[in-house]
């Protein structure tokens, strides 16, 4: 086996595509895709979203502190690539993929119905990186849609038919392969 010697890039995928929905200071909603977020801290829970300045919503994180990562289906492919490639200043993005905003418990920037889970996110730290800047936000309010619990009350994502998004192009997460801690446990 022989491998080639790239120069440095960023090869970490298949990642997950989000729609994250926020609220200006008038409270005008939009939503955009971002493909760069993921788990910080687990006490307290944290997350973070990597937003490119020139990003129409970079600037109202920047005002507010707050944001909602909607966990995106199968369902909800075409509104994540249409809401990555269009800008909420020149179309209102909710009302075009025919979403609908519901309000959420803690922060101004609305939740996703169509989304099978809604994390509601303050922002704790900026980290200006480059070519984006990092939301280092903690967790302040979850919503699972019941439609995805199983009999155990467990939260079933396989169900939920999750996307990721690796170079270019968006796929479904296939199989479940095993369980964490199936490779000791006692058969």
């Amino acid at each position: 086996m022989s491998k080639q010697s790239w120069k440095p890039g960023n090869m970490l995928y298949p990642v997950p595509a989000v729609l994250i929905t926020v609220a200006d200071t008038q409270g005008k909603a939009n939503v955009f895709t971002v493909a760069w977020t993921g788990t910080v801290c687990s006490d307290p829970p944290m997350v973070s979203i990597s937003v490119r300045p020139e990003r129409y919503s970079h600037h109202i994180i920047e005002e507010t502190g707050e944001f909602v990562i909607n966990l995106t289906t199968r369902n909800l492919t075409y509104a994540v690539d249409y809401c990555g490639v269009k800008s909420g200043k020149d179309t209102d993005k909710i009302k075009d993929m025919k979403l609908t905003a519901l309000p959420a418990d803690v922060v101004k920037a609305p939740l996703l119905k169509e989304s099978p889970v809604n994390i509601e996110c303050c922002v704790k730290q900026i980290l200006r990186l480059g070519t984006h800047d990092m939301y280092v936000a903690e967790v302040v309010a979850v919503h699972a849609d019941e439609a995805y619990m199983d009999e155990k009350g467990r939260f079933s994502f396989e169900d939920a038919d999750p996307i990721a998004y690796s170079h270019g192009s968006y796929f479904t997460l296939g199989e479940k392969l095993g369980s964490f801690g199936y490779s000791v446990k006692k058969r």
